[in-house]
């Protein structure tokens, strides 16, 4: 009876490992993904000039670079994994701003997608190679996006995706607004060599340095 026993446990234990072996930790990579605007807004010019737009994460540790890169120009948001603080960069030919944050203003920024509720479904599809299931997030406002993500990869890192913080996983396609527009990000390729330091290095000069406060203000003519 008791080898019985150390049998089920070996084999128990056995599975578990192979569970945590097979999702993989994500601390450094590149993920791409391509954007689709959902034409059925009433901003067809806006659709049109973000059409083809991309949208490029650079994860190492805790600190990421999200790079938003379309016709109008480059949107990026720097995470500092050591001190929390964000910075965003928009650079639209001659208009060049630098936004700093602190981890609360950056929560606070972020505070429509706080307490995000997924609700997990029975369907599944392939991106990027990846098997991903399909979950609904649950906003405090009661509206409701769609997420597909992939169990295999788990990132370390989940500030650069406030919305899909809470997913077990990584978000491999997903709906989210992009001022009025609503917009699908979809992952095209996830590349997993090492990501040079210099790619969190802040520009020293060229930007009009903003706080988050000055920002607020001024979005009318951003």
């Amino acid at each position: 009876m008791r080898k019985t026993i150390q049998i089920v446990i070996t084999l128990v234990a056995l599975v578990f490992s192979v569970k945590l072996f097979a999702q993989k930790k994500l601390t450094e990579a590149m993920i791409s993904y391509d954007i689709v605007i959902n034409t059925d807004n009433k901003s067809p010019q806006a659709a049109d000039l973000l059409d083809g737009a991309t949208s490029v994460v650079y994860l190492k540790g805790n600190s990421s670079r999200s790079e938003m890169i379309s016709s109008l120009g480059t949107q990026s948001t720097i995470i500092d994994g050591k001190t929390g603080n964000v910075t965003i960069l928009k650079d639209y030919g001659e208009q060049k701003y630098m936004i700093k944050m602190t981890p609360e203003e950056w929560k606070e920024s972020n505070k429509k997608y706080e307490g995000v509720n997924f609700s997990f479904e029975n369907e599944y599809k392939t991106i990027a190679g990846y098997k991903c299931q399909k979950a609904v997030g649950k906003l405090d406002d009661t509206s409701t996006f769609t997420v597909y993500f992939t169990r295999d990869l788990e990132p370390v890192n989940k500030e650069f995706q406030y919305l899909n913080k809470n997913l077990p996983g990584l978000a491999m396609q997903y709906e989210a607004s992009l001022g009025k527009l609503k917009v699908t990000y979809t992952v095209s390729g996830i590349n997993f060599n090492p990501v040079p330091a210099s790619k969190f290095d802040l520009p020293k000069s060229g930007y009009r340095v903003m706080t988050y406060e000055e920002s607020k203000g001024a979005r009318g003519g951003m």
